[in-house]
């Protein structure tokens, strides 16, 4: 490691001493955030997304200038490792950092980017993700939600479907067709204010019990040209771009937990004498999955090199997606195996918390596969980016 880098791990770790609550590392559930639902607001949370938003560090890499810490991919990596050995978790997280937030530092002008991004790099901000429609999912380019031109602002009217969080957005980055005779080079980039009149959020319920997304309607809604990103009718470009960080987003989130699935299984399973989980069968398929995971780590690690070295090659992200929700699901599956009789639970005091979740849970992931592009949308690009396959 440089000195200079030796130099700032000593910074990082005198300010995490400093700034970091103990607490919230005692009880890892009070930093748990919900990117989707109600905001955490546990003082100590509170307190600690404060402090990393004021420093900067909750987006480290982005320019001081639009909020963020100014911090080098290395310098980064270091804070994060720093995080790790507290047990300190990133209190500024969602679409607002994840998606739009690069986004804009890509395509945004200079008002865009002072007006937006300071205020998500303090976790001031929620956005929510206006894409998919009732008749717009895995073709989206065939969405209809029309933005017309009124002169100073456009009039949007239509509706979307499948709106992660929207009945807790501030602020919706949206696709709309502002020429309705071209298809792909008809739509553009619209960031539209979720208490303007005319949008309402209705709640989707789900499976797993929860409303994470949502049916967004809007009505006559005046948008301000100036929440135009891009160029008028260069939105498809920004749209897969955009998509590219959802998906790496997603490949690149945490699992279903920290517990080991070989514990989980010898607690509720039993062991032989030799201290092995009974069931061979079982043991056999706990460890091609904790393979599987460990494969999908090192390729994300590779793929941050190659991106810190600007060697990313086009289509990986849709490959991270669909590893991740694989290994994903088969996680969920294999818990709930392994808790038997008690994974069948719903409620009640005859289950406990964590085998509740781990139902909920189950049930939740099955949408994995799903958002962010559909499987078998990533196996198209695979095919035709990396593969070379022809088109059919």
């Amino acid at each position: 490691m440089s000195r200079e880098l030796s130099a700032f791990r000593r910074e990082a770790r005198d300010w995490l001493a400093a700034n970091f609550p103990v607490a919230l590392a005692a009880d890892p559930a009070l930093q748990a955030v919900d990117v989707h639902g109600p905001p955490n607001t546990h003082p100590d949370h509170v307190a600690w997304k404060r402090r990393m938003g004021e420093k900067g560090w909750g987006v480290p890499t982005w320019p001081l200038a639009y909020g963020g810490g100014g911090l080098s991919r290395d310098e980064a990596s270091v804070l994060a490792d720093e995080m790790a050995r507290i047990g300190a978790a990133n209190p500024i997280v969602g679409m607002s950092v994840s998606l739009l937030g690069p986004t804009l530092l890509e395509f945004g002008d200079e008002a865009q980017k002072r007006r937006h991004l300071p205020p998500a790099a303090r976790g001031e901000t929620r956005w929510c993700q206006g894409y998919s429609e009732p008749g717009a999912g895995s073709d989206l380019a065939a969405l209809q939600c029309r933005a017309e031109d009124h002169g100073d602002h456009f009039r949007v009217t239509g509706q979307k479907l499948w709106t992660s969080g929207a009945h807790y957005a501030d602020w919706c980055f949206c696709l709309v067709r502002t020429d309705t005779t071209k298809k792909h080079e008809g739509i553009s980039f619209l960031l539209i204010d979720m208490r303007s009149p005319g949008v309402e959020a209705r709640p989707i319920p789900l499976i797993y019990g929860w409303s994470t997304f949502c049916e967004v309607f809007f009505t006559d809604v005046a948008v301000p040209k100036e929440n135009l990103v891009g160029p008028l009718n260069g939105g498809w470009a920004i749209a897969k771009r955009l998509l590219q960080f959802e998906r790496t987003g997603i490949g690149g989130a945490r699992g279903a937990g920290a517990v080991s699935l070989a514990a989980r299984a010898k607690a509720y399973g039993g062991t032989d004498a030799d201290g092995r989980l009974r069931d061979g069968d079982l043991r056999a398929r706990i460890a091609a999955h904790d393979v599987d995971a460990r494969t999908l780590a090192l390729m994300l690690e590779r793929l941050r090199a190659e991106s810190r070295a600007d060697q990313a090659r086009a289509g990986l992200d849709s490959v991270v997606k669909n590893a991740a929700a694989a290994v994903s699901a088969r996680r969920r599956e294999l818990l709930i195996e392994i808790l038997g009789g008690q994974g069948l639970g719903w409620s009640g005091d005859a289950y406990g918390p964590d085998e509740l979740d781990a139902v909920r849970d189950w049930l939740a992931d099955k949408a994995k596969s799903i958002y962010g592009g559909t499987t078998e949308v990533q196996d198209n690009v695979i095919a035709k980016r990396i593969l070379g396959l022809p088109a059919r």
